[in-house]
């Protein structure tokens, strides 16, 4: 059990510079810190009501988060609400609300499941769902 608290408590600190090297990103432009993607990674975007959602693979993802973080340059990501859970020792799951605010004004907001892995010692998000939020 104080195993799995220890890694908690690591996964928890990587996850707090997560947020940290997102808020640098937003305000200088450079994504390079946030990619910490698997190589199978994928996300599911889904849309409102009934539609199926948007898959994007690896590089649709890197390239659509270098372009949203051009259009909300100067912008702050605010990770609200955020529950982390261990599967195990290797894997974790993060629950969230994420807001993009400029200027007091909320932008954006998403409901966002992150999955997590523990590959070569480094901790990488292989999947990841995302929902807006009305």
């Amino acid at each position: 059990m104080l195993e799995l608290q220890n890694r908690l408590y690591e996964f928890t600190k990587m996850h707090d510079e997560f947020i940290s090297d997102w808020n640098h990103a937003m305000s200088s432009g450079d994504t390079s810190a946030v990619d910490r993607m698997s190589e199978d990674y994928y996300v599911d975007f889904f849309n409102r009501g009934n539609e199926k959602p948007t898959f994007f693979t690896k590089q649709e993802a890197l390239n659509g988060m270098e372009q949203s973080v051009r259009h909300f340059l100067g912008s702050n990501k605010r990770f609200e609400n955020r529950v982390i859970r261990l599967r195990n020792n290797e894997n974790a799951v993060v629950f969230y609300e994420l807001l993009i605010v400029k200027d007091e004004n909320i932008l954006a907001r998403l409901f966002t499941i992150e999955n997590w892995r523990l590959i070569n010692e480094k901790w990488m998000i292989i999947r990841e769902t995302e929902e807006p939020i009305s």
